[in-house]
């Protein structure tokens, strides 16, 4: 069983993971975004940079932090995805360019990537999750490495990632049926409370963010 967050573990409460960077392998990162305000934005992002992060994914298609963050750490690499949060499915174009460019900043042996979107919990787990079916990883290895590491990831996206490396490796109709109906096992079997978690998240963001 991997871990689940509900409003009966009050152990685990979403805020507390929010802006927690959280290792799905040892090179690749999930979190939240960084906060606007100055100083908690330069003490987040300096935090990443400790932990060895040479490249930012940022999917929030409502905002990015390019400039903030290349204005202190000149050196660091940002890729902007922005895409939507509305529910439904997420592109093969977008899979496509962000796992490019996860591989990409991985080339070099000694990188780490951190991808982001807002809270965490749906888009960014979720292209995690196709860049570790293209890595090797099998479906519920990949879901529960990202759960594993982050107890809030929703991973909404999942079937769009499941089709979009369906395609890529040219799978029958059949075998892209078989491996959405695995994914739909394993969140019935995981579950996470999604409003709940989103509820108390906003609660914690107030209104600067």
């Amino acid at each position: 069983m991997t871990n689940t967050i509900t409003p009966e573990s009050p152990s685990l409460q979403p805020a507390d993971w929010w802006r927690r960077p959280c290792p799905v392998t040892d090179r690749i990162f999930l979190c939240g975004d960084l906060p606007h305000g100055p100083g908690a934005f330069i003490e987040q992002l300096d935090e990443w940079v400790r932990l060895g992060v040479t490249t930012i994914v940022d999917l929030r298609g409502e905002w990015t932090d390019e400039f903030r963050v290349l204005d202190r750490h000149p050196h660091i690499g940002y890729v902007w995805l922005g895409t939507h949060d509305s529910g439904g499915s997420q592109s093969t174009e977008w899979f496509d360019r962000g796992v490019a460019a996860i591989r990409a900043a991985l080339a070099d042996p000694e990188a780490k990537v951190l991808v982001h979107c807002h809270m965490g919990v749906n888009r960014a787990p979720s292209l995690v999750f196709a860049a570790l079916l293209a890595m090797g990883f099998d479906v519920e290895e990949g879901l529960d490495a990202i759960r594993d590491a982050r107890p809030i990831a929703a991973i909404l996206y999942a079937d769009s990632a499941i089709r979009w490396f369906g395609n890529l490796q040219d799978w029958s109709a059949e075998a892209v049926g078989d491996a959405m109906l695995r994914v739909q096992s394993w969140h019935e079997h995981n579950p996470v409370d999604v409003r709940w978690i989103i509820s108390r998240i906003r609660r914690a963001e107030g209104p600067l963010g």
